[in-house]
């Protein structure tokens, strides 16, 4: 930053000098979050000097970066999501658990600590809804879908049972050794099938998450509506898909308003 302005004494800096400099850090090509840091540094540069009376006045004082938007990480496409549904050997027990678990995580949006937490007690297949205690142990109610409701509703008819070996246990999802699946366990079981339908880009159960949220709000769900689905405490941690609503305004503007 000094050297920024070879020829003029921190004193004499003013806030238009401090502004320009981010400008030209923009336009070098550095990131939002680079520019909000480097002007981070220099505010606190200068509440110093102005806090030891070093200069009269403090130029950084009235300036604000702009907040730049968390990046959306990598959203998978419908196709992929439709191949990865095909993954599973469904002639199988563990096929079946597998589908089931992919299906329930793809409809609600959950997060993979939550998956392996879901008991038989907090689904119900009939009403097409389950009961889930996320961060802060708050319980939201996560409607499932057709789709999920027969693929679990096949997995505990068909499959569960056989896993359970004759154990009892409260959990939804098992193990091959009829224990509780694990997050570490369904972290190796979604590698295997996305790398049998050869999706290149790296996924996670929190992809799926996000493919939850991104999916249905392109298909025109209101935010507030996908922030309660997803645990959400604050709105501001949804706000991470707001350009898919901007987006989608543009489209309506476009198509509705007599002048464009």
């Amino acid at each position: 930053f000094v050297s920024y302005f070879p020829n003029k004494e921190l004193g004499a800096v003013t806030t238009n000098d401090v502004r320009l400099f981010l400008i030209n850090l923009r336009e070098n090509g550095l990131a939002s979050s680079t520019v909000a840091r480097c002007l981070s540094s220099v505010k606190s540069f200068y509440n110093y000097l102005f806090t030891e009376k070093l200069i009269l006045d403090n130029p950084t004082e009235i300036v604000e970066s702009s907040r730049p938007w968390r990046k959306l990480p990598y959203v998978m496409s419908m196709d992929e999501v439709d191949a990865l549904m095909t993954a599973p050997n469904v002639n199988t027990p563990v096929g079946l658990r597998d589908l089931a678990m992919l299906e329930l995580l793809y409809a609600t949006g959950l997060r993979v600590s939550e998956l392996v937490s879901v008991k038989m007690s907090t689904i119900d297949l009939k009403v097409g809804y389950l009961r889930s205690l996320g961060k802060g142990s708050k319980e939201r109610v996560v409607p499932l879908g057709d789709a999920a409701r027969i693929a679990v509703e096949t997995y505990i008819l068909n499959s569960r049972p056989v896993l359970l070996k004759e154990r009892i246990s409260a959990f939804l999802f098992l193990t091959r050794r009829g224990v509780p699946m694990t997050r570490q366990g369904f972290w190796k079981i979604l590698k295997q099938y996305t790398t049998k339908v050869n999706i290149v880009s790296a996924v996670s159960p929190h992809t799926l998450r996000h493919a939850f949220a991104t999916h249905l709000l392109e298909r025109g769900a209101d935010l507030r509506s996908v922030q309660l689905m997803l645990g959400h405490s604050d709105i501001s941690s949804t706000q991470i898909y707001t350009h898919i609503l901007q987006e989608r305004m543009c489209e309506i503007h476009d198509r509705y308003h007599p002048r464009s």
